[in-house]
């Protein structure tokens, strides 16, 4: 089975347009404060466009457990993805409240730090670069030899582009590839990276 595509960031009509058009699996809102930051209203208003066969995701840091039930219980999101440096029982208190599927967020700085993220509570996770600044987001991609023995399904972000997507499926076999960045141009998404990347990752045999 060939992987995944997430599309994350999405703040604009025009990138719903984007990705309806090319039908990634998944699609991002970011509701933690960075520069693609949505508020409830507008991923409101962006989920009703969305086609019905791509999966929103809601992006969150640290956030309050009666925020992320909201968004779930309204529709607006269907997975949960959790970015900051929520715990185990974080994990726990937040699957008492909701039934959506959660997704947590390592940045890997060593194999340790992988091999610790596989007992939390969690559906998946979501492998992106160590960064002592920033929770995510950062276009750089890590040291790919850092995973094995992934018990875990896992989504691969950190500076994932058209270049090394197919070497990432190849060799890493990720669930899901997870792109921002790298489909934007001068800070929004970008029709065509978007067609490219999703087309490029379908054609991964």
């Amino acid at each position: 089975m060939s992987a995944k595509i997430k599309i994350c960031g999405l703040t604009r009509l025009q990138d719903i347009e984007y990705v309806n058009e090319a039908l990634p699996d998944f699609i991002g809102f970011v509701f933690a404060k960075s520069k693609r930051q949505l508020t409830a209203k507008t991923a409101e208003q962006l989920r009703k466009l969305l086609d019905s066969s791509i999966t929103p995701v809601g992006v969150f840091v640290n956030e309050d457990l009666d925020k992320i039930t909201s968004l779930c219980k309204n529709g607006i999101i269907d997975i949960v993805q959790l970015h900051g440096d929520e715990s185990f029982d974080y994990i726990e208190s937040l699957r008492q409240k909701i039934n959506n599927p959660i997704i947590k967020a390592v940045r890997v700085k060593d194999s340790e730090s992988v091999k610790t993220a596989c007992s939390l509570p969690c559906d998946y996770l979501l492998l992106d670069t160590y960064s002592s600044n920033a929770y995510g987001g950062t276009g750089q991609t890590f040291d790919w030899g850092l995973i094995s023995d992934m018990v875990k399904p896992f989504f691969l972000a950190g500076g994932i582009s058209a270049e090394n997507a197919e070497m990432a499926i190849k060799k890493i076999k990720p669930f899901c590839l997870d792109v921002s960045s790298s489909v934007e141009t001068d800070s929004f998404k970008d029709r065509n990276k978007i067609l490219n990347i999703v087309n490029l990752v379908r054609s991964v045999k």
